[in-house]
C-alpha cells in the first residue's frame, strides 16, 4: 500500500463525508447505519453476535445494501449493554438480546415504528427517551478524549482519518517545530491522566532539552484499579488518537521509538491497537520518513503481567527492560535518565487522546475548559452504587453531585449516598455532605483523596466505611512488591488492625495507631503506591470515625456488612407475611407458614444478605 501524502487526508476526508454527516444526524437518502457497542462490556454481552443476527434480519428484508450495521467501541452506557444507535435518527436502544432482533428489525427498519420497549426508560420516571443525546447520562458530558466513541470503527483506519484523524500529526511536521508544538501543548494546561497530574508541557519540554540519544516515549495503558476502565475503554474506541498522539510527542522531543505497556487482561485493546498500528504503518504514518519529512516513529507494544505497581513509572520502566517490575529510587528524572538510561517521556493513554484535538483547536481552547490549575475535561468509570454506571468525560470542575445525580441518575432502591470513592486503591472517601466540591486534581488532594487515572465508585448507605478501607488495604498489601518495608509491612499491620475492628475485637487505641502507621507509610515509602496507600484509612477516619467508634465501642456494623457485628431479624409490624424471605433462604434460616411473620433463626442464619435484598417491604431490620 502506498504511502499517505497529506492530500491522501483530504481525499479519504471528502471519500467519507456523507459517512461522518450520517453518523452525526444528517440524513442521507434512505440510508442509516447501526453503531453496535463492541467494547467489552457489550462483547461479553454478546453483541457480536447480534451483528450477526441484525445483517442476518436486514438482508432477509432485502435492507442490507441501504443499512449498515457498524460495530464501535465502548459507548459508554455500560449499565444498558449491549447498546446501540440508529444513525442519523439518534435513536437509542439498549439491552439488546439475540432474540430480540427479528422483531426490532421488522418493526423499526420494514415498518418505520421505533419500538419503545428496547428505548430508555429513566429511573423511577414513566417517560422514554427515544433519542441518545436527550438522555442525562450522555447530555450533561463534554467529549474530548472521548470524542471519537460511537462514531467510527476503531478497526477502520479511514473512519479516524475522515473525523480529522492525523490532521494534527500534518500540521505539526509541516507548520510547527518541536519547540511551538512543546509550548502549545504547555499553554493548553494539560496536566497528566494517569494519576500523578504533572504537567505534560514541562515533561516534554525537559526531554526535549536533552542532547542525549536516543529518546523514547512510552504510553502507559497498565490501569490496575479496581472498577476503572477508562485507558482500555479509550484503546478500544479509538486507538489511532493515543497513536497520533505518541507522533507528536516523538517529533516534539525528537524519539524515533515509542512503546505501549499495556496489561494481559486488556486482550481486546490489545488486538485494536495491533491492528490500528499496522494499519498505521501501511499508511506510512508509522515508520520512516513520515508524510515525506526526516520524521520517522514507529511503536512496540509490551505486554504487562498484571503487576499493579507496574504502573509507577519506574517500575514500568523496568518491566519493559526485561528486569524485575519494582520502583527504583529517582535520582534524575525519567526526562534525561529513563528507559534503558536514555532521555524518556511516559503518559497514559488519556493523556496522549487529548493531544491531536489540543494541537488543532490551540492551547487558548482547551485552557478555555475546566478550573485555574486543572485545565480540559476528565474521563472517569463510575461504577458503585449508582443507577448509570459507565464511562463519562466530565469538565474539570464538575461538581460531584452533577456527576452523581445529573449524569449518574443518583443512587438505586431510593437510598441515601454515603459517599464516593476517588482515586482508585490509594485514593480516598469523600463524604455525602462535599458533594458540591468541584472535581479537579487539586480540591480532591485537599479532601484527602485523589484524581487517580480516574475510577469513582459511589457508595450507598449500606457501605460499611471500615470493610471499604479494609478492601482497599487488603488489595495494596497484596500488590506491594514487597521493596520498602514501610509499605510491605505497613500494610499488613493495617490489615491486621482493620481486621481487629471488623470482628469486633478492636480497641480504643487502633484509631490513633492506624494514624500514626498510615504516616509512617507514607514518610518510609519509596514511590507513589506506598506513599498514597493510606489514603482510605486516613480518609475515612476522617470524615466517618464515628463508624470505627461504634465498631469498637459497640461492637455493631451499622451498614450491616461486617458478619460479627450485625443480625438480620423480621420487623413483624412491617412484614406482609408473604414468604419471600423464606422461599429465597439458602439455609433454611428461615421459618415461616401462610398468613404467619417469618422468623431468622440465628444460629443457622449465615448473613448472606439475601432476605434482606429480596423483601419488597423494608420488612427485615439490620440490629
Amino acid at each position: 500500500m502506498p504511502k499517505l501524502t497529506i492530500a491522501d487526508l483530504d481525499k479519504i476526508v471528502e471519500r467519507e463525508k456523507d459517512t461522518v454527516a450520517l453518523r452525526e444526524g444528517t440524513p442521507l437518502g434512505d440510508k442509516k447505519n447501526i453503531m453496535l457497542c463492541a467494547g467489552t462490556a457489550c462483547v461479553s454481552l454478546k453483541s457480536r453476535r447480534i451483528k450477526v443476527a441484525l445483517e442476518k434480519e436486514l438482508s432477509k428484508h432485502g435492507l442490507d445494501k441501504k443499512i449498515s450495521v457498524i460495530l464501535t467501541g465502548c459507548n459508554g452506557f455500560c449499565a444498558v449493554g449491549p447498546v446501540m444507535t440508529v444513525m442519523p435518527d439518534g435513536i437509542f436502544y439498549h439491552s439488546i438480546k439475540e432474540e430480540d432482533i427479528p422483531y426490532l428489525v421488522e418493526e423499526h427498519f420494514v415498518n418505520g415504528n421505533p419500538v419503545e420497549k428496547y428505548m430508555y426508560h429513566p429511573p423511577g420516571k414513566k417517560e422514554v427517551i427515544a433519542r441518545m443525546n436527550e438522555i442525562d447520562f450522555f447530555a450533561h458530558q463534554t467529549l474530548i478524549a472521548l470524542r471519537n466513541k460511537g462514531h467510527i470503527d476503531p478497526e477502520r483506519i479511514d473512519d479516524y482519518i475522515a473525523r480529522d484523524g492525523y490532521r494534527a500529526l500534518a500540521k505539526v511536521l509541516t507548520e510547527m517545530t518541536p519547540e511551538d508544538v512543546v509550548n502549545e501543548i504547555a499553554n493548553s494546561g494539560l496536566r497528566g491522566r494517569g494519576g500523578g497530574g504533572f504537567a505534560t508541557g514541562r515533561k516534554w519540554a525537559s526531554a526535549a532539552k536533552s542532547k542525549r540519544k536516543p529518546k523514547y516515549i512510552i504510553c502507559n495503558a497498565d490501569e490496575g484499579d479496581p472498577g476503572a476502565y477508562m485507558d482500555r475503554s479509550i484503546i478500544e474506541a479509538d486507538p489511532h488518537s493515543v497513536i497520533e498522539g505518541m507522533l507528536i510527542n516523538a517529533y516534539a522531543i525528537g524519539s524515533d521509538t515509542g512503546f505501549v505497556y499495556i496489561r494481559t487482561e486488556y486482550p481486546l485493546a490489545r488486538s485494536r491497537l495491533g491492528i490500528a498500528i499496522e494499519q498505521a504503518r501501511e499508511y506510512g504514518l508509522l515508520g520512516q520518513r513520515i508524510f515525506g519529512t526526516d520524521f520517522s516513529f514507529d511503536i512496540h507494544i509490551k505486554q504487562g503481567a498484571g503487576a499493579f505497581v507496574c504502573g509507577e513509572s519506574s517500575a514500568l520502566r523496568a518491566s519493559i527492560e526485561g528486569k524485575v517490575g519494582e520502583p527504583t529510587p529517582k535520582y534524575d528524572h525519567a526526562t534525561e535518565k529513563g528507559l534503558w538510561q536514555k532521555p524518556t517521556v511516559l503518559n497514559n493513554v488519556e493523556t496522549y487522546a487529548n493531544v491531536p484535538i489540543i494541537i488543532l483547536k490551540g492551547a487558548e481552547w482547551f485552557a478555555g475548559m475546566g478550573t485555574e490549575k486543572s485545565k480540559g475535561t476528565k474521563v472517569f468509570s463510575l461504577v458503585g452504587n449508582i443507577e448509570n454506571t459507565g464511562l463519562i468525560e466530565v469538565q474539570m470542575g464538575t461538581a460531584l453531585r452533577q456527576i452523581i445525580y445529573d449524569i449518574g441518575g443518583g443512587v438505586p432502591k431510593g437510598k441515601k449516598l454515603k459517599g464516593v470513592q476517588t482515586g482508585g486503591p490509594s485514593g480516598g472517601c469523600i463524604p455525602e455532605s462535599m458533594l458540591d466540591m468541584p472535581v479537579d486534581f487539586d480540591e480532591l488532594t485537599r479532601a484527602g483523596s485523589m484524581m487517580g487515572s480516574g475510577g469513582m465508585i459511589a457508595m450507598d448507605e449500606n457501605t460499611c466505611m471500615v470493610n471499604v478501607a479494609k478492601y482497599f488495604i487488603e488489595f495494596c498489601n497484596d500488590e506491594s512488591c514487597g521493596k520498602c518495608t514501610t509499605c510491605r509491612d505497613g500494610s499488613e499491620a493495617l490489615l491486621e488492625i482493620l481486621d481487629r475492628i471488623s470482628e469486633g475485637t478492636g480497641r480504643e487505641e487502633d484509631l490513633g495507631l492506624l494514624e500514626e502507621i498510615s504516616n509512617a507509610i507514607i514518610e518510609g515509602s519509596l514511590c507513589g503506591l506506598g506513599k498514597s496507600l493510606p489514603n482510605p484509612v486516613l480518609s475515612t477516619l476522617k470524615y466517618f470515625r464515628e463508624e470505627y467508634e461504634t465498631h469498637i465501642r459497640d461492637k455493631k456494623c451499622p451498614a450491616g456488612v461486617c458478619k460479627n457485628l450485625f443480625q438480620y431479624k423480621v420487623n413483624a409490624e412491617a412484614c406482609k407475611k408473604c414468604g419471600l424471605c423464606f422461599k429465597n433462604c439458602p439455609v433454611g434460616a428461615i421459618t415461616w407458614e401462610k398468613k404467619q411473620v417469618a422468623e431468622i433463626n440465628q444460629e443457622k442464619c449465615t448473613k448472606c444478605g439475601i432476605c434482606y435484598g429480596v423483601c419488597k417491604f423494608n420488612a427485615i431490620d439490620i440490629v
